[in-house]
């Protein structure tokens, strides 16, 4: 059992959910914020950062509003979900995934500096 803690971020895009999801789910998307390179066959990703491999499996799928990673031989997981201001009409990204505890300000700065990193590829 892992003693990771779960936390969320969350970040406004002017973009429409269906551009924003092509971000999160296609390897020419991945690779402008998330990781140095992308492999992707059916519901299998391989993620590389540095040559080093990572593997997730997507478990939860309802385009343009959720996606759900497993990673392989892991508990943890990364959930997006991708919800509309009614207010602003903005696209909201929320962002679940696992820190150990004394990591989780560290692991909450890196996901909000990618996903200012993938706002800057969206245009805002």
């Amino acid at each position: 059992m892992s003693d990771k803690k779960e936390f969320t971020v969350e970040q406004t895009f002017r973009a429409s959910p269906a551009i924003l999801f092509k971000f999160l789910t296609t390897p020419s998307g991945l690779v402008q914020w998330f990781a140095d390179h992308v492999d992707k066959t059916g519901d299998k990703y391989s993620f590389f950062w540095n040559g080093v491999e990572e593997r997730a499996e997507v478990t939860m799928y309802n385009e343009n509003e959720l996606l759900k990673m497993q990673w392989e031989d892991e508990e943890e997981y990364i959930l997006y979900r991708i919800d509309k201001s009614e207010v602003t009409g903005e696209t909201i990204l929320f962002v679940t995934d696992f820190a150990e505890e004394d990591e989780m300000d560290d692991q909450i700065q890196l996901w909000e500096s990618q996903l200012e990193d993938l706002a800057k590829c969206m245009g805002g």
